[in-house]
């Protein structure tokens, strides 16, 4: 049984189509997907999308998304996450420089990442954070505003090296996608090197297809190429990974499969 850790069914490309997307996903093994919003419009849908079997959300600003949405809206949806025991996690929230240079933007990235931190450990919910040319600034939070109840690295692109911090900080390290690709040679090391024990798998769907699909949009059933890849690097049986990640989901996000 396969779980895709992270599938953006909420977003504009699969929103109209998510029920087809999960039939088929099912259809080809992969029985529980998690949801994360990005901004208050994603965050919203998750509620939608969660009322279907085996299907999890979690809700939370995006930092390239800061500029875009409406933030105070948002906000209001946390309130909503108390009485709703489908919404598992806090996110996709964290700090992301790969196009933002300005300084002053940088630092509202980082008080909003702060901020959810605790809004997270006040929910008792894990948090999963997204990190894009920012990997040491988002150890740095995550050292000083701890998760309480630990959380995931998003497509982890960090190095190799720090993998082992962010696994102490109580954070899961996930990947997707890229690791398939033929050139993506730090993916691969931290695919092998990775705590099995704190190892996710996901799509990040639509994006991030899959080799030999990259480039196309991607989809939940697509997750079956990334285990397969992290199977083969690790040389184990993929039943074996598959079952191990999808432990690994259960136990950070506080589910059980439902029959």
């Amino acid at each position: 049984m396969l779980f895709d850790s992270h599938c953006h069914l909420n977003s504009d490309e699969l929103f109209f189509k998510y029920k087809e997307l999960i039939k088929d996903a099912k259809n080809n093994g992969v029985e529980m997907i998690l949801v994360p919003g990005y901004d208050f419009i994603s965050s919203k849908r998750v509620f939608d999308i969660i009322k279907e079997k085996n299907i999890f959300g979690a809700i939370g600003l995006q930092p390239e998304e800061i500029e875009k949405t409406d933030i105070d809206a948002l906000f209001k949806l946390f309130n909503e996450a108390k009485e709703n025991k489908k919404i598992v996690a806090i996110g996709e929230i964290g700090l992301d420089y790969h196009w933002e240079k300005d300084e002053k933007k940088q630092e509202l990235q980082k008080e909003l990442f702060i901020k959810q931190i605790e809004i997270a450990n006040k929910l008792k919910l894990p948090i999963i954070v997204h990190s894009r040319d920012a990997i040491q600034d988002t150890y740095n939070i995550l050292n000083t505003h701890r998760p309480l109840m630990g959380g995931v690295m998003h497509c982890y692109s960090g190095p190799q090296e720090m993998v082992n911090s962010f696994i102490k900080l109580g954070m899961y390290i996930s990947l997707g996608g890229p690791v398939t690709f033929k050139n993506a040679h730090i993916p691969k090391l931290v695919a092998q090197a990775v705590d099995l024990n704190y190892l996710l798998i996901e799509t990040d769907a639509p994006y991030l297809a899959p080799h030999p699909l990259r480039g196309t949009q991607n989809s939940p059933s697509n997750i079956s190429f990334v285990a397969t890849e992290i199977a083969m690097l690790r040389n184990m049986k993929l039943e074996d990974l598959e079952n191990i990640t999808l432990k690994n989901a259960l136990n950070l996000f506080g589910i059980k499969y439902e029959d």
